[in-house]
């Protein structure tokens, strides 16, 4: 089963420009009425580049940060498989990622304000040997918008998974066959005891 991002995720990839664009914003409103508080500037030459840096920063992180987000969304595609999740990702280098079932633990919902406004949320995948990143998990299936339903789906998928690992009527392990250890341990617990009750 394929799933592609929905297109609700570029849309909060705009949410997060534009909360970006309006902090640089708000900190030049803060620059350009503090600067006159300070006698030694001259206030309209520091307004000035006030004002033509916060242009240049904005100008460059839409610049430099939209393409890159939305190829990046375009190129993101998850394929649920029998036996593994494949995460296909990447703008120049294509990485694909494969999370085998037997390796996955967890799943955890996450969704950020901007998600829940939207109405989408990302998977996290949790594995036994979680990865080396920073971030504590895997794997991420972000632009979800029937998370509840896919989430459901890939526990019972991870469960049926290990269950058909498992040899037919196997329990786990067998309990250990060690009657004779047993009897020693209480031979010396009963001598123990004689020699409490004695003194």
């Amino acid at each position: 089963m394929e799933i592609q991002p929905d297109r609700r995720l570029k849309t909060k990839g705009y949410y997060i420009l534009w909360t970006l664009t309006g902090i640089l914003l708000l900190i030049a409103i803060f620059l350009h009425f503090t600067v006159p508080l300070i006698p030694e500037v001259k206030s309209d030459l520091a307004r000035n580049y006030i004002w033509g840096w916060s242009a240049f920063t904005i100008v460059l992180m839409w610049l430099l940060s939209l393409p890159i987000m939305l190829l990046w969304i375009r190129n993101l595609r998850y394929f649920i498989e029998e036996d593994r999740i494949t995460i296909h990702k990447g703008i120049i280098t294509k990485i694909q990622q494969n999370i085998p079932y037997r390796a996955i633990t967890d799943f955890q919902l996450q969704r950020t304000l901007y998600d829940r406004i939207l109405g989408i949320g990302a998977l996290r995948i949790q594995t036994a040997g979680q990865s080396q990143a920073a971030t504590g998990y895997e794997g991420k299936l972000s632009g979800l918008t029937d998370w509840q339903n896919l989430l459901d789906d890939l526990r019972v998928r991870v469960k049926a998974y290990h269950r058909s690992k498992q040899a037919p009527g196997d329990q786990g392990p067998a309990p250990p066959q060690n009657d004779g250890i047993m009897q020693e341990i209480l031979l010396e617990l009963r001598a123990i005891r004689k020699k409490l009750e004695t003194s």
